[in-house]
């Protein structure tokens, strides 16, 4: 994370429709994130050439991570049980402050769940706020 805070992005996987609307939205808020020293991380059970594909095709330029041998899913409690063909992560977005502590959890399973890129700009702007000494301008 590198003292940053970051969204931990876990995700059906490419085929979804809505995990691709998602990401449209993500999309809206990469250039903001970068300059702004905010991190993304999204992870799925997709295979590394899959993901790489779709992160392409999308042109997003933070870090996705596969576990496609689903080695985490259970572990985390994660497990997206009404989807037997894929065996998919829940769609679950955290934002974490330095060292790894959750400030904020969406359950996205239903669309509705997820956090708008306004949510997210909140989130980012209390740990950016809390973190840096710097953050007031000085009287």
């Amino acid at each position: 994370m590198g003292g940053d805070p970051t969204l931990l992005h876990f995700f059906r996987g490419w085929w979804c429709p809505k995990e691709r609307q998602f990401f449209r939205r993500l999309l809206d808020l990469q250039d903001d994130a970068e300059v702004a020293y905010a991190r993304f991380v999204s992870v799925s059970v997709d295979s590394p050439p899959v993901q790489a594909a779709f992160r392409a095709g999308l042109d997003a330029r933070w870090t996705f991570l596969s576990d496609e041998k689903r080695r985490y899913v259970e572990e985390l409690g994660l497990s997206e049980t009404t989807d037997t063909v894929h065996h998919p992560y829940l769609p679950v977005c955290l934002v974490l402050t330095p060292p790894l502590v959750v400030h904020a959890a969406y359950n996205g399973y239903w669309y509705w769940g997820r956090p708008t890129t306004d949510e997210l700009r909140h989130d980012f702007r209390d740990i950016t706020r809390a973190l840096r000494p710097d953050w007031e301008a000085p009287q």
